[in-house]
């Protein structure tokens, strides 16, 4: 099989959107005792916008090497330019700064204060079946050579 062993009903931006929603619901239904003052939502604003750009250059980078975005799907070739030269994953941690800005600039830290647990999710469930993946695809090109 080329493709990464992750399971076909986990989709990262469904995901990183369950967690925007659960910092949503924790907001409503369990208030910090912290009000976020203006600097505070404007940088939840700025994350946000960020981590969206970091989407953006990812699939730049994936359509001029002509290979897929779908994690469950078979990788033409490596990706290694543009956001990729910055790190290894700018798709997840696009949705990382996400998960914390968007609730950060509605006032809310809950998002800030899930995070590592989605940042530990999308590691179990979705990073280390890519990289694994990924490392069988390039030893076997390696050994082509």
């Amino acid at each position: 099989m080329d493709h990464p062993n992750i399971n076909k009903n986990i989709h990262p931006p469904v995901v990183a959107l369950m967690f925007i929603v659960i910092a949503y619901f924790l907001g409503r239904f369990v208030p910090t005792p912290l009000v976020a003052p203006p600097i505070l939502r404007s940088i939840g604003f700025a994350l946000t916008f960020i981590g969206f750009l970091f989407g953006i250059g990812a699939f730049i980078e994936f359509r001029k090497a002509r290979t897929t975005l779908d994690p469950h799907g078979s990788v033409k070739q490596l990706v290694m330019a543009g956001v990729y030269r910055f790190t290894r994953n700018p798709i997840y941690l696009g949705f990382m700064l996400m998960v914390i800005g968007l609730p950060l600039n509605s006032g809310l830290y809950w998002g800030l204060i899930i995070s590592p647990f989605f940042a530990m999710t999308m590691r179990r469930l979705v990073i280390e079946r890519e990289e694994a993946y990924l490392e069988k695809k390039i030893q076997r090109a390696v050994h082509r050579l």
